[in-house]
């Protein structure tokens, strides 16, 4: 199914440590332009609170910059625009990705709006980047990832990489949001790029 390219993109935060790249994957998102639907879990919204001292949805919404084409979603809402496979999309991410949801959306149980929002993404045959923190990963993760995989889902570890000599935190988060923003084939200006055989050329 061709996709308009300016689709809006579906995000879903969960409850998985890594509350970070969530915000730096929108702050980009929202720079790129790109609409973007958010559905937030409860965890998800605790998370941000917890590791970005962000308070709520205007919290969010004042770290990541303008929210002109921004929809915000209830995740307990499983009846939402998301939820159709008839709403044009050009792909889902869902960072951080908790244990619980990667099982659910594996199984296929969407018990809400951000689980159904990634059956439908399967199920049409769109981008579904999942971005699990957790360490170390049991039998089951693995399966689970794997089953995914099968499907058409890409699981994206935020592993972050360090060949670009990051010299922050931020630098290490934006290695990963930028490997997403990438998968959902959005321009973006989050760090340098490798070239063959020398180092990235650092931004000034």
């Amino acid at each position: 199914m061709r996709v308009a390219a300016d689709a809006p993109v579906t995000f879903g935060i969960t409850g998985a440590s890594g509350a970070p790249y969530a915000v730096a994957a929108l702050r980009a998102l929202n720079e790129s332009g790109t609409p973007v639907r958010l559905i937030i879990s409860g965890y998800g919204l605790r998370l941000l609170a917890e590791e970005c001292g962000i308070d709520g949805i205007d919290g969010l919404r004042a770290a990541t910059g303008d929210w002109s084409r921004v929809e915000f979603y209830d995740s307990l809402d499983r009846g939402a625009t998301p939820a159709s496979g008839s709403a044009p999309s050009r792909g889902m991410v869902v960072c951080p990705c908790s244990m619980g949801t990667l099982a659910s959306i594996a199984a296929g149980t969407s018990r809400n709006l951000v689980e159904r929002s990634a059956d439908v993404a399967l199920k049409e045959r769109r981008p579904l980047i999942l971005v699990p923190r957790e360490t170390p990963l049991s039998l089951i993760h693995l399966e689970n990832m794997t089953r995914l995989t099968r499907a058409g889902a890409t699981i994206m570890p935020a592993a972050p990489g360090f060949y670009h000599r990051p010299r922050s935190i931020d630098d290490l988060v934006d290695f990963v949001a930028a490997r997403i923003l990438d998968h959902l084939d959005v321009p973006h200006t989050l760090g340098a790029r490798w070239k063959s055989g020398e180092r990235p050329v650092e931004d000034a």
